[in-house]
């Protein structure tokens, strides 16, 4: 695996996909660990005397009114206060303003663009890997580094269409998942396995690696709904992945004693701080 430390990066303009895709609520950040994370190798560049380019998604954009929710700005304000200094922010995902923001960039500076996921407004140009914007994107910089752990599987414009065209590398953060994965080829027991997350789509290979090596896999986040609701039981309106039922039921049935499920919920009638709740078993 090439990494950072493999490309000549002075003086460069150099694109770091990120992953900023953070909780914010009333614009503020919630939670600003993906963006710690992202710092070395964002520093890394600027000690090269490289302008620094960065992309990230944040949610899903599907209709119009996504737009403002999903909005970067916050986390370049988060940006600047970590880096203790000022950072450009691009409203544009692609056009002249955009294009005049990277044409003025000196080396230090850092520019951060907007949500990637704009481009889906009009046909999921972003999540489609849309190759004319994989390449317009790579035409702004000079080197390509992916430091998104969180959407390395995803064959999206910002990270593969990017990559076909510029050197590219893996930053830091990237580096130090992969190196930690590789423990698990031969891990030490006891070895337990925490998976969350909402679709049970993007965890079959993991949960089908693992289950061989684990002594328990305990499951919760949207996904354990799933599961919960293969072994037969209410779940309401709670998330569903549907189309992966029937794999549920066959780990269920084929690891009865390493699949592990949450014993109780926190339940509501809406998903809002303001809605009572009650704990159910």
């Amino acid at each position: 695996m090439k990494t950072i430390k493999d490309l000549d990066l002075e003086n460069k303009k150099v694109i770091i996909r990120c992953d900023f895709n953070v909780p914010i609520k009333d614009g503020k950040i919630v939670d600003d660990t993906r963006i710690v994370g992202a710092l070395d190798t964002i520093k890394y560049c600027l000690n090269k005397n490289c302008s620094v380019i960065l992309l990230s998604h944040l949610g899903r954009v599907k209709e119009r009114e996504d737009l403002k929710k999903n909005d970067l700005s916050p986390v370049a304000a988060r940006l600047a206060e970590l880096l203790k200094k000022d950072i450009l922010f691009s409203e544009k995902t692609r056009g002249e303003e955009l294009e005049a923001m990277v044409e003025a960039m000196l080396p230090g500076d850092v520019l951060l663009v907007q949500n990637t996921r704009y481009e889906d407004l009009e046909g999921k140009k972003e999540s489609g890997n849309d190759p004319e914007l994989g390449a317009y994107w790579a035409s702004l910089g000079e080197v390509f580094i992916n430091d998104a752990f969180g959407t390395i599987h995803r064959a999206h414009a910002s990270n593969c269409g990017i990559a076909e065209h510029l050197p590219s590398a893996a930053g830091f953060l990237i580096e130090k998942e992969l190196n930690a994965l590789s423990e698990l080829d031969n891990p030490k027991h006891p070895f337990v396995v925490i998976l969350g997350g909402a679709k049970v789509a993007d965890k079959i290979g993991v949960i089908e690696n693992l289950v061989t090596k684990a002594d328990k896999i305990l499951i919760g986040g949207g996904m354990a709904f799933t599961f919960l609701k293969a072994q037969g039981k209410e779940i309401g309106k709670s998330l569903l992945d549907e189309e992966n039922l029937e794999f549920c039921k066959n780990m269920l049935e084929s690891y009865p004693d390493k699949i592990v499920l949450p014993v109780d919920f926190a339940v509501a009638s809406e998903y809002t701080d303001q809605e009572p709740y009650r704990l159910k078993e």
